[in-house]
């Protein structure tokens, strides 16, 4: 089933999501896409929802077919400092940043976000399932943080970021106990074991 396409016809929208506000390592990354009035695609949908095929399938057709996209980071020192909350919107003030086309309006997955400039946004909780554009940010954002991720995997093996992607999961905390933190940890988070609900594998 194909998303909404637009909150408001006529108006230049951009989505915005984010990907890694749980991991203990590593940015969290945001997106901003704004789509061009005809795009349409059924299979796009929240990233979550997707298989990693798909994901990657879908990343160079919205990059190719989009108005403008963009992606940000926010590093591990920054989050330290203001918190996973503050560095997420952060994050997609800087995608916004980026974009060639100024966006009209902002949609943003979730119930938090702070005033970018004078332009009028709205906040949809679970937009990553319903609109279009956030969806399409959505798919970005996770795909460039999982891209970077393997990255720095190469540098740190030991710790599995190739597939947990920096979440906490058993063997990502038995790598801290048994090698200590990498300066890619978010030194803010609660990185022992016994104190946080683990992720699967």
């Amino acid at each position: 089933m194909e998303l909404q396409r637009f909150l408001l016809e006529g108006r230049i929208e951009a989505g915005c999501d984010e990907a890694g506000r749980g991991p203990l390592v590593g940015p969290v990354t945001a997106a901003a896409v704004i789509l061009p009035p005809d795009f349409h695609n059924d299979i796009i949908n929240d990233s979550k929802q997707l298989t990693e095929r798909k994901r990657n399938l879908l990343r160079p057709v919205i990059e190719e077919q989009a108005l403008a996209w963009a992606v940000a980071h926010v590093w591990p020192e920054e989050i330290d400092r203001i918190n996973i909350l503050n560095a997420s919107i952060l994050a997609m003030h800087r995608a916004l940043n980026q974009l060639t086309v100024r966006p009209e309006f902002i949609l943003v997955d979730g119930n938090k976000f702070k005033p970018y400039g004078d332009t009028p946004y709205q906040t949809i909780v679970k937009g990553d399932g319903k609109m279009m554009s956030i969806a399409a940010a959505s798919i970005l954002a996770k795909t460039h943080r999982d891209e970077y991720m393997r990255r720095i995997a190469e540098e740190y093996p030991q710790y599995g970021w190739d597939h947990n992607m920096g979440y906490p999961t058993k063997a990502h905390y038995a790598a801290i106990e048994q090698h200590g933190i990498t300066p890619y940890h978010r030194r803010s988070f609660n990185l022992e074991h016994k104190q946080l609900t683990l992720f699967d594998e």
